[in-house]
């Protein structure tokens, strides 16, 4: 498995329930320009659309030696999952008010996947909390290592 974008900021922003693994409908330019690195989800999220799950605001930068027939880099994309788990994102998303967020995309075996987590936003106190958590952990080990 080859990671080629991770969004560090969901883990910061967001409670995680669940993770996915969900293919993408690239063409094939969008997929040479991924194997160069050249993509970014920080900002992206997914949504439903007719009964099939969408990726938006994924930017892939076109590829150099690709010709007019580029894509438009920030096009949404088709998230390719099983009618059953596109069900019971839909159940949750609808009945606890949670979200779907893209944490990373990567190569597995020579096809692009994107992990998805269903999430449910932190409010102001949690996120704090997540701060003095991070830096009690920093302190921590801190102290292992000087005592080595």
């Amino acid at each position: 498995m080859k990671i080629i974008d991770k969004n560090k900021k969901v883990f910061f922003e967001y409670e995680i329930d669940e993770k996915f693994e969900a293919g993408i409908v690239l063409v094939g330019s969008e997929v040479k320009s991924i194997r160069l690195g050249n993509v970014r989800i920080a900002d992206s999220f997914c949504f439903f659309e007719k009964g099939e799950l969408w990726l938006k605001n994924c930017h892939i930068t076109p590829y150099e030696k690709g010709s007019y027939f580029n894509e438009d880099a920030k096009r949404s994309r088709k998230l390719l999952l099983n009618k059953r788990e596109l069900d019971k994102l839909v159940g949750k998303i609808k009945t606890k008010g949670l979200t779907l967020v893209p944490t990373m995309i990567y190569f597995n075996k020579n096809r692009v996947k994107v992990e998805i987590v269903l999430a449910k936003g932190k409010k102001l106190h949690d996120k704090r909390q997540s701060i003095k958590e991070k830096d009690l952990k920093r302190e921590a080990d801190r102290a292992v290592k000087e005592y080595r």
